[in-house]
């Protein structure tokens, strides 16, 4: 368990946005086996060796728990897409009750559950932190998105599937490395990235989910869609009469919601979108919104590799 803490160590010397992240050599539990102290975003944690009744509280963690075998007894919904992810098929998703979105999860359903392991983040839950620790061993992320590898190891260990994750991690990272090579010229495709939300639309830069895993394929990206001097490098905010902003080589659109695909039909039905470069060469593709935006691991990553060479090896 020792070589953990080192391999999150180096983890966060790349760059990361986890707070200490570790864990010590398991110590016996007399009521529950055995355990282990975690040290996460919100302090230090005991936590089953071999969770049983895991609670998942944001959708990197559902992708993390389904990856490496684990179905969760609960888990939260992503608020306007009120959807679990999919791409994993309904039988493994059977078995999982709801228990409030991602920003307010419902407390008494997750308490009705009587899960042994709670896996949540500071960013979205941090008020509710105290009352989730009562509940059972909580353990928080400190970010998402743009820490999405990071969480996935940490989570990983988390759930007591430490090798596997790592194995898991390095498997993803050649795929994408691989299928950019034999692209040959990935570097020179300009591959934008397009959300439409309920209220506006958004382009997605490097350091965004999506725009992380299309980094790792060495595929370029439009100037527009860097985000050059920004201090958020994960996304940028475009009107729909500035919607020309958005071209590349190839577009890959999603919605989140219904509101979001109306939204998504109307502006897509104009002269303005119409008129763009990717559009009129039929490269302006529609994929699914909790692969490229709400899924955040490497269940969701694989099925972007898979989109990728679908829409770009045709």
């Amino acid at each position: 368990m020792r070589r953990l803490a080192a391999a999150l160590t180096a983890a966060l010397a790349l760059g990361v946005g986890l707070t200490a992240c570790g864990e010590s050599d398991p110590v016996a539990d007399t009521t529950t086996g055995q355990t282990r102290e975690i040290t996460h975003a919100m302090g230090t944690t005991k936590v089953p060796t071999e969770p049983k009744r895991v609670v998942v509280l944001d959708t990197d963690k559902i992708d993390t728990a389904l990856t490496l075998g684990v179905t969760p007894v609960g888990a939260a919904t992503a608020g306007e897409a009120r959807s679990w992810p999919t791409y994993f098929g309904e039988e493994k998703l059977a078995g999982i009750k709801e228990v409030g979105v991602l920003t307010e999860p419902d407390l008494e359903a997750i308490n009705a559950l009587k899960p042994d392991l709670i896996l949540g983040s500071k960013f979205r839950q941090e008020k509710f932190y105290d009352e989730l620790a009562a509940i059972a061993p909580t353990v928080f992320t400190e970010k998402v998105g743009i820490t999405w590898k990071e969480n996935f190891l940490f989570d990983g260990a988390a759930l007591g599937k430490e090798q596997q994750a790592k194995d898991l991690l390095a498997a993803y990272e050649t795929r994408a490395r691989e299928f950019g090579g034999k692209l040959g010229d990935a570097a020179t495709r300009k591959v934008s990235i397009v959300r439409f939300m309920p209220t506006e639309i958004r382009v997605y830069g490097p350091d965004s989910f999506s725009g992380i895993v299309i980094g790792d394929t060495g595929l370029g990206r439009p100037e527009r869609q860097q985000l050059t001097g920004k201090e958020d490098r994960r996304m940028d905010r475009v009107s729909p009469e500035r919607v020309g902003e958005v071209d590349g080589d190839v577009i890959f659109v999603t919605a989140y919601g219904e509101k979001a695909a109306a939204e998504q039909a109307k502006v897509t039905g104009g002269t303005l979108w119409k008129g763009l470069s990717a559009v009129k060469a039929g490269k302006a593709h529609v994929v699914s919104d909790e692969i490229w935006m709400t899924g955040i691991g490497i269940g969701a990553a694989n099925k972007i590799l898979d989109d990728l060479a679908k829409y770009l090896t045709a």
